[in-house]
């Protein structure tokens, strides 16, 4: 089975396509419409800014094959900006508009506790939701987890139920979402070693 791992020139992608190839998996990095839509499964890495990450997935014109890839029932894991970008509107670099395909906005991290700066770099606990619980994404990943962390800016659900996981920092973010065939989540699992493999590896095997 093939993995579009989605280039929208926001680096990382290496990375997630070598993770993917360990856990068994066969990705192909691309930019071509046409080679997503043939794809079996979809992945959307994301580093950067919001702003720019939109305005790539645009000029490639590659937002409609992502909504069909979705819309198809393929699997589809997005990390980072790309779990982002799956919502309505981000604040960064804007007010920037995401896909919309999930209800909810992106805003910044404003800690009230000095101690704690932005962005949010490094290792942190999730803890599983309702949702989380049954999570077949999470087979093999302990209950309050760590994994790894990079970003300033978080998403804000506007509907509660689709949180598989959810993290603290300053305030409770959404860490992980599952929406039908949609997973995505906040955290880099290519760079969350053993637990962060985990998921990929069940990822490659749904």
């Amino acid at each position: 089975m093939t993995i579009a791992v989605v280039d929208v020139c926001s680096g990382n992608l290496r990375s997630v396509e070598k993770a993917l190839a360990h856990v068994g998996g066969h990705p192909v990095v691309t930019s071509d419409p046409d080679v997503i839509r043939r794809a079996d499964k979809v992945v959307v890495p994301g580093q950067g800014a919001f702003g720019e990450f939109a305005r790539g997935l645009a000029e490639r014109s590659l937002e409609e094959p992502l909504r069909e890839a979705i819309a198809s029932g393929k699997p589809f894991l997005g990390i980072c900006l790309g779990m982002q970008v799956l919502f309505e509107v981000s604040e960064e670099q804007g007010p920037v508009p995401g896909l919309g395909l999930l209800p909810g906005q992106v805003v910044r991290f404003r800690p009230a506790d000095r101690a704690l700066k932005v962005p949010h770099m490094g290792w942190n606990q999730v803890r599983r939701t309702e949702l989380g619980a049954r999570e077949p994404l999470l087979r093999d990943v302990p209950d309050d987890a760590f994994f790894y962390f990079v970003h300033s800016f978080y998403v804000a659900p506007g509907d509660r139920s689709v949180v598989a996981l959810e993290c603290d920092y300053d305030v409770p973010f959404a860490a992980a979402v599952r929406r039908d065939n949609l997973f995505a989540c906040q955290f880099h699992p290519e760079k969350s070693q053993k637990v962060g493999l985990a998921i990929l590896h069940n990822f490659v095997a749904v």
